[in-house]
Order: C-alpha cells, then sequence, then structure tokens
C-alpha cells in the first residue's frame, strides 16, 4: 500500500501544491519563497526520509505568516491522509537531536487528538526571511490538521539557526518513527480499537 498524499489548497493569501510520500527516500523539490524555510523544510523531508514536493505562491509582499502557516495546514493534511487507518503502524515516535551546542527534544503521538507543546525561546526576530516566531505556528499548524499530540523542547540552545533546523530534523526523526510500522503490531495500536 502506498503511503502518498496530494494536497491542495487555494485562498486570497495563498496557492499550494504538495506530495508527500512516507515511504521515500529524503527526496525534496520544495519553493516556498522563503529560503530558510525551505532549507528546514529539505532538511525535515531528508532526515525522515519522506519524499516532499512542494509548491507554494503566497503573499509574501504582506509577510511570512500566510505562507508558513498554510504550509504548515497542508503538510498536516497530507500526513493524516498518508497515514491512513494506521493498522501496523508504532503510532509513537521520539528524538533527542544534538547540533553543535543546540540538543531538542520532540515527541509525537499519532493519536487523532491534537495538541502542541511547544518550549523554545529565540533571541532574533527572524532568521533569513523566516520570522522566528513562525516556527510555533507551522508544528501548531501540522499538529491540529493532522490530529497529532506534538511536544517540543529546547533542552539546551544557543544559535537560532541551530535550534530551528534541530527542530525540524528532530520532528522527521519522530515522524518516522511514529510511521513505521511493527511486525506485533497487528491492528491498530489503541485500546480502544481506533484512532
Amino acid at each position: 500500500m502506498e503511503r502518498i498524499a496530494d494536497c491542495k489548497r487555494t485562498t486570497k493569501e495563498t496557492d499550494i501544491a504538495l506530495t508527500l510520500n512516507l515511504d521515500g527516500s529524503g527526496k525534496a523539490d520544495i519553493d516556498t519563497g522563503i529560503g530558510f524555510f525551505d532549507h528546514m523544510l529539505d532538511g525535515f523531508s531528508r532526515h525522515g526520509m519522506f519524499d516532499l514536493n512542494l509548491r507554494v505562491k503566497g503573499d509574501l509582499i504582506v509577510d511570512c505568516h500566510h505562507t508558513i502557516e498554510d504550509t504548515g495546514i497542508v503538510l498536516g493534511t497530507a500526513i493524516k491522509e498518508a497515514v491512513g487507518d494506521k493498522k501496523g503502524m508504532k503510532r509513537f515516535g521520539s528524538c533527542i537531536l544534538p547540533m553543535d551546542e543546540t540538543l531538542v527534544l520532540c515527541a509525537v503521538d499519532l493519536s487523532g487528538r491534537p495538541y502542541l507543546s511547544f518550549d523554545g525561546e529565540f533571541t532574533t526576530d527572524r532568521v533569513g526571511y523566516m520570522d522566528t516566531e513562525m516556527v510555533k505556528e507551522f508544528f501548531y499548524a501540522i499538529s491540529y490538521t493532522a490530529g497529532m499530540n506534538l511536544h517540543i523542547k529546547v533542552l539546551s540552545g544557543g544559535n537560532n539557526h541551530h535550534m530551528i533546523e534541530a527542530m525540524f530534523k528532530a520532528f522527521a526523526r519522530a515522524l518516522d518513527e511514529a510511521t513505521g510500522f511493527d511486525p506485533r503490531i497487528t491492528d491498530i495500536l489503541s485500546t480502544k480499537g481506533s484512532l
């Protein structure tokens, strides 16, 4: 069974087309119009071994908010579609990822219940052309549209670029684990019988 989702979303603020393959090889073809955001999504794709094709046309003349938030909405929708009924999946995933002086924890539960716990403080307003306050908004959008519990915590930090990049890579690794299969799981991993 292929776990691939094609999602499109068009509003007065953004026009987004995204294809996600959960069982890919880490190939990325990304253009959001925000170079640093592209770099973060490329890291997400490569370190999660997800194939990601993404084209975003956003109202960057306003600022980066709509482009980043709406990309999170569409990526979360794609994750939800691609995992399907979650039969045989591990459901939970976590990663503690180092990046030089930075250490980030990320934990995921594909429970169907949206929740974001985000613990990270930045010392600059922007990295490249991406507002640092949009990092939390991006992960919030993913968690709520995908229906996942998502916890991200900076255990030690310093460089803002490193902290954000470690978050994206840790999320990728945790999501890859959560969407992986375990042959011992023959149904859906829940006492309820559904997620």
